[in-house]
């Protein structure tokens, strides 16, 4: 497609402009080094103390489980085994325990494929957390930290390296690589290799190499968003011929998903925030000058936003990167297409104010919310503009024409689930191939019952209108002419002459709009030019015209921005604590802050918010109950334990 040139096709992607001489061997020499500052010396063991130990064993006494959820201990099973994987599993269900713990548990270091590097950043630091040696190698970082990760890549001293594919297949990199023990290859985001994907990255197609080049070492290739015809991709891509599917359900029960059409886009988006005031959220625009004006707009509102897209210096991303890893309360407003690669837990509401062009890419963004598995909230503002823009860009596109064909599904199947006036989540997860036995009871069709009207009428007084105006204005104008407005254009045109002037003077603008809408939606009008103004596409349109196809169309409601309005919304909460525990959990917050800080770590690589506040409701008195809480393993009990401790204690007797 060949979209505006302020839109954002890019991502948090690791360019790989620089330094790749030094990486082609340079970091073998000991006389290059002297005293490096090496990634293991920032954990509790050295590389490969747990090799040989049972995965279960691993998942209690490192990263504080009892047991494994969904496919984890079959894929894990089959890695231990040398065997290849591809997971699917939807974001927060745990796909990273399924090369992490087999990366322990094998000898040797794993290397694992990431796109993203604030993702592999935060991979490492919560991985240091846990005791375990690990690092990655990407742009950002300054000669003396990639020195060190290279000494200690060299030595044997890491148990798992993230590494973009770009640097992977650096010359030099591989053959470097295969001199090692290794325990795996993990490629995560795979969906990016796929030309069906809505990632697709032309490196990762390469990294089918690997295959030859690392003979006998296990892969394992990882993602949350795959339709069938994606994973079967996947596999191909990446020969990966033998290799076993693990899937999951791609529901996510804690996920509230909504749907509005445009009115007043800054006035619906002010509302629906104000009742979330105190979360954080990211904001999804499909361009980078709407993303700064929508965060300059918020801004000016009192609400905490910054946006961030391509376009931003490396300063000014990594600035909004830190405020928002840091653990403040605040919005992101992003590109639709630019990977945030953020693993921050506690994001409440994902919002898009442009509709993604397929399912998956959807599905992706608004996973980025609730992946501590609390409630979060998801919003997605759409209009016809959005339709015909999307479908327009594609018309235009230079891809293959099969290529073409399956995008235009998937937009199709995107613009089907804005419109839809049964369950939104199984509509979602119908584009994965999946079938929900019941109505998912947590998106605003299913609390919120669409009622339907034939629109048969009311779709033909639109047509004729555009028709007999010469197809050459927009909806608004179509709008005033339905319902015979006097207004200057409407008389300089003599459309106050047409007998069909004033037909729709007995519905309210907001009906007609919507109509118009949901014709667009149809294919029955398509919009184009500066001014965006409609015109028919006869072989949808010709039918209604004539009577012969009828018209079923949702009754809009009407978007209300008032505070009674704002305050009925559904809003997620996380689990409530009576207030005892609630205090506790505020002061164990305060004290997380203050150690990340110290550290210059996102606070929830330390604890996150689950594991937190399930010590404020069970208050451990010792070293013994509080090693029983979900997510502290033998690392941060040593750590952190004293101190926690004493925070409960402290709280106890006050």
């Amino acid at each position: 497609m060949s979209p505006p040139e302020d839109m954002d096709f890019g991502a948090d992607a690791d360019p790989d402009a620089w330094r790749l001489e030094m990486e082609s061997g340079a970091l073998g020499d000991d006389e290059a080094h002297d005293t490096p500052v090496a990634p293991e010396q920032t954990t509790r063991w050295p590389a490969g103390h747990l090799a040989g130990r049972a995965p279960l064993e691993v998942l209690s006494s490192v990263f504080g489980y009892e047991s494994f959820r969904l496919v984890q201990a079959a894929a894990i099973e089959r890695v231990m085994a040398g065997g290849d994987a591809l997971v699917l599993m939807p974001t927060g269900g745990g796909k990273s325990l399924c090369y992490q713990i087999p990366a322990l548990c094998r000898p040797g270091m794993a290397i694992v494929v990431s796109p993203l590097i604030a993702l592999m950043d935060d991979q490492v630091a919560a991985l240091r957390q846990l005791g375990i040696a690990a690092a990655a190698l990407h742009s950002e970082l300054g000669y003396d930290e990639a020195d060190a990760v290279g000494y200690a890549l060299d030595r044997g001293r890491l148990d798992l390296l993230y590494i973009s594919p770009e640097r992977l297949l650096s010359p030099g990199m591989l053959p470097r690589l295969a001199k090692l023990d290794l325990a795996l290859v993990a490629i995560d985001e795979a969906h990016c290799v796929s030309a069906w994907g809505h990632e697709f990255r032309p490196e990762y197609r390469a990294l089918v190499s690997l295959g030859d080049m690392l003979p006998g070492v296990p892969r394992i290739a990882l993602t949350a968003t795959a339709d069938p015809r994606t994973r079967t991709d996947i596999l191909a891509a990446l020969g990966l011929a033998d290799a076993e599917v693990f899937a999951t359900s791609f529901h996510r029960p804690n996920l509230f998903v909504s749907a509005q059409p445009k009115g007043s886009e800054l006035g619906q988006l002010t509302a629906w925030l104000e009742a979330r005031r105190g979360q954080a959220g990211i904001l999804y625009c499909g361009s980078r000058a709407k993303t700064e004006r929508i965060a300059t707009a918020l801004a000016g509102r009192g609400v905490p936003a910054v946006a961030f897209h391509a376009g931003l210096t490396p300063e000014q991303k990594r600035s909004a990167l830190r405020r928002f890893r840091s653990g403040e309360e605040m919005v992101i407003v992003a590109t639709i297409a630019f990977g945030m690669g953020i693993d921050r837990p506690d994001v409440r509401f994902v919002v898009h104010l442009d509709m993604p062009d397929s399912p998956e890419g959807y599905y992706q963004q608004i996973g980025r919310a609730g992946r501590d598995g609390e409630p979060a909230d998801t919003l997605l503002l759409h209009g016809g503009e959005d339709i015909s823009r999307a479908r327009f860009w594609l018309e235009q596109s230079g891809a293959p024409e099969q290529q073409k064909r399956v995008s235009a599904q998937r937009l199709e199947s995107m613009i089907a689930l804005t419109e839809t006036t049964a369950c939104r989540t199984r509509a979602l997860l119908a584009c994965f191939g999946e079938t929900l036995a019941v109505d998912c009871g947590h998106c605003d069709n299913c609390t919120r019952p669409v009622a339907t009207f034939d629109g048969t009428e009311a779709a033909r007084k639109v047509l004729s209108a555009i028709y007999r105006t010469g197809q050459r204005f927009g909806a608004l104008h179509i709008v005033s002419v339905l319902r015979g407005e006097d207004s200057e254009m409407v008389r300089r045109h003599g459309h106050d002459r047409l007998a069909l002037f004033g037909i729709g003077r007995d519905q309210a603008k907001g009906f007609w709009r919507s109509v118009i809408r949901q014709l667009i939606a149809r294919d029955a009008l398509r919009t184009g030019g500066e001014y965006a103004t409609l015109s028919l596409h006869e072989p949808v349109a010709r039918p209604i015209l004539r009577g012969e196809a009828p018209v079923l169309l949702r009754e809009d409601p009407v978007v209300a921005t008032d505070k009674a309005a704002r305050s009925s919304r559904p809003v997620a909460e996380p689990t409530l604590l009576d207030p005892g525990a609630q205090s506790l959990f505020d002061r164990l917050r305060a004290w997380r802050m203050e150690q990340a800080k110290a550290q210059s770590v996102p606070p929830y690589v330390i604890f996150n918010d689950a594991t937190l506040r399930e010590i404020a409701a069970e208050r451990p008195a010792d070293r013994a109950r509080l090693a029983e809480i979900r997510g502290v393993g033998a690392s941060k009990l040593e750590r952190y334990g004293a101190e926690v401790l004493e925070i409960v204690t402290q709280s106890n007797v006050s």
